[in-house]
């Protein structure tokens, strides 16, 4: 198969569909591999690298699109992007349509077969293509969450672990999944007072064992999410709703309840976000503040350590890529988990929390 690697267009997305080590393995499975001029700037990797490994570089992203059969890439295309894609297509790349119509518009209208990193399912229910950005999505916010206290950033000049004889900052966490998880984690080992919130009951228990104590689980109820926020110097937004849309768990008017130069960090921001005040930003302008409150909420925030981020995302995407490139669209039939991930093919969406968010009906795959 011919394999296509554009750059990444997205403001400041320094990763890259497909690292040099990953080309290595598709030329060696003899498929061929397109890549733009470029593409691998962000993780070091330029073009010789990428030629050494057996790749072709092309000069334009339209010389990528109209070549390959198959586009690798990490975000979701950009306008200019879809309109290059065909009917005889895969799209293989984070999607997050759930609260993106115009997007969803172009990739029906494009004819392409659309497969999600974020609804690829493994055999235990998890998501395994997400899973390696929620790790480092969640450790990052813990990074932006220190940085936007600082008073210089509007924030409350609170620094996260405090020192002796000066309390700590309280982080709230919303969510216990992936991302809760390495939050909590980062903000703890920083010395924060960690609160977990979560309405899987197992799932707090594993927390508790895990942390032997070091952070309190609550359960998730509007109460509790009240009284918490109140009191919380941060507070991280991290719930999913695989393919669908984030629920809104803290109101407009909630921020009048919590401390000024409180800090909202919204993880889930690329399925619409957990507050009901968030909408993107980028790393160039992260933060902005409503009513005292900062908020960040950086729709690709591990793009901040494209190295990181690049290699950590290959590791889990190169089987399942490997495996479209052997058998094409076809080897969703002999991978349920795969056949998962697929959004959109032929005109129609095809997954049923993505249709139902977009107000739409699901079609058979």
């Amino acid at each position: 198969m011919r394999v296509g690697v554009p750059r990444e267009i997205k403001n400041n997305e320094f990763r890259v569909g497909l690292t040099p080590g990953a080309v290595r393995e598709y030329v060696g499975r003899g498929h061929s591999v397109f890549v733009e001029t470029g593409a691998g700037s962000g993780i070091g990797a330029d073009d010789t690298v990428y030629e050494a490994a057996g790749g072709t570089i092309l000069p334009t992203a339209e010389a990528v699109f109209e070549t390959a059969q198959m586009i690798v890439k990490v975000k979701e295309p950009q306008p200019s992007e879809w309109r290059q894609l065909r009917e005889d297509q895969i799209l293989f790349t984070y999607l997050h349509l759930a609260p993106d119509p115009a997007q969803a518009k172009g990739l029906l209208e494009s004819g392409c077969a659309a497969i999600a990193y974020e609804t690829v399912t493994d055999a235990t229910g998890g998501l395994p293509l997400l899973t390696p950005m929620s790790e480092v999505a969640g450790r990052l916010a813990i990074e932006a969450a220190g940085s936007a206290l600082r008073r210089s950033a509007g924030g409350r000049g609170l620094l996260l672990g405090g020192v002796p004889g000066v309390p700590p900052a309280r982080v709230v966490v919303i969510g216990g999944g992936v991302v809760g998880t390495h939050a909590a984690r980062m903000a703890a080992g920083l010395g924060a007072e960690v609160t977990v919130i979560d309405r899987s009951l197992p799932r707090l228990r594993q927390l508790d064992e895990l942390f032997s104590g070091r952070v309190r689980t609550r359960y998730s109820t509007a109460e509790t999410v009240e009284e918490e926020i109140m009191d919380a110097d941060v507070v991280i937004g991290a719930v999913l709703i695989p393919g669908a849309s984030a629920p809104k768990l803290v109101s407009r008017n909630q921020l009048s309840t919590m401390r000024k130069g409180a800090v909202l960090v919204d993880v889930a921001i690329d399925q619409g976000g957990c507050f009901e005040t968030s909408h993107p930003t980028t790393h160039e302008t992260p933060t902005y503040e409503v009513d005292g409150i900062i908020h960040y909420c950086v729709a690709n925030m591990p793009g901040a350590v494209p190295l990181t981020s690049s290699t950590a995302l290959n590791n889990a995407t190169l089987p399942f890529g490997l495996a479209l490139a052997a058998k094409g669209i076809d080897a969703i039939q002999d991978d349920p988990h795969l056949k998962n991930g697929l959004n959109v093919r032929n005109g129609r969406i095809t997954h049923s929390a993505v249709a139902a968010s977009l107000g739409m009906a699901a079609s058979a795959a």
